[in-house]
């Protein structure tokens, strides 16, 4: 098999039990709970997985092979998504399929823009709407052959991830974050609270975000934040 042929014969045909098996999904997200959700998505699916955390590791994996599917995450530490998913659509060599993320809806009129040619809302967890969106965007002769049920199953990560997701805050917080990282904490943040349901997170993180977007100065929402993060990590993720 060619890897860097997205759609050249796979080893094994997909199944209507497994109807993404040969595929490869290169997902590119710097969430770690985000990240191990689409590792089990992909695992009752078939699909082999790899990961990227930013715009700049994707890049190095898009120069080695062609994933089937590449899966990218709005929100990067690096960058915006959309100038990744526009790299791959207007790459002038075989072409993998885009598919965008993000816990924003209003960024998936942004991401279609770009090229994606299907949007994955966060927080993703059930297997038919994985499969489903998946499939929609897949040629039909990559589909797996006869009808299928769909399988209403909803993955659950390991809610130690997300203590990785605010461990890396705690890290950025440590390091006096400039104006722009202040920003990427407050998106970052809102997301991965939103997917395991910690509303203190949640609220505390759109509060800074909506600072940010006035000019304001946000000293109290940042102590804030940061005090909660604290709270999680000494309680083992205490939500």
């Amino acid at each position: 098999m060619d890897t860097n042929d997205p759609f050249s014969a796979p080893h094994m045909a997909p199944t209507a039990a497994r109807p993404l098996l040969g595929l490869t999904i290169l997902v590119v997200e710097d969430s770690r709970y985000a990240c191990e959700a689409m590792r089990l998505l992909c695992l009752r699916s078939g699909a082999r997985i790899r990961r990227a955390d930013c715009i700049r590791s994707a890049r190095r994996h898009l120069q080695v092979y062609r994933p089937s599917i590449v899966v990218v995450d709005m929100g990067l530490p690096d960058g915006n998504g959309a100038d990744l998913i526009a790299e791959i659509a207007n790459a002038e060599i075989e072409k993998s399929v885009v598919l965008a993320t993000s816990g924003n809806d209003i960024l998936e009129a942004e991401a279609m823009a770009a090229g994606a040619q299907g949007f994955l809302s966060k927080p993703i967890t059930s297997l038919a709407v994985f499969q489903q969106l998946v499939l929609a965007a897949l040629p039909i002769d990559r589909h797996p052959p006869g009808l299928r049920s769909m399988v209403d199953e909803l993955v659950s990560p390991d809610e130690l991830a997300y203590h990785d997701d605010i461990n890396y805050v705690a890290d950025i917080l440590d390091n006096l974050p400039n104006d722009q990282a202040l920003d990427y904490v407050a998106q970052f943040l809102q997301g991965v609270a939103r997917s395991v349901a910690d509303a203190r997170m949640e609220q505390a993180a759109l509060a800074l975000a909506e600072k940010r977007s006035a000019g304001a100065t946000a000293t109290s929402e940042t102590a804030q934040i940061a005090g909660l993060i604290q709270q999680r990590l000494s309680q083992k993720i205490a939500i």
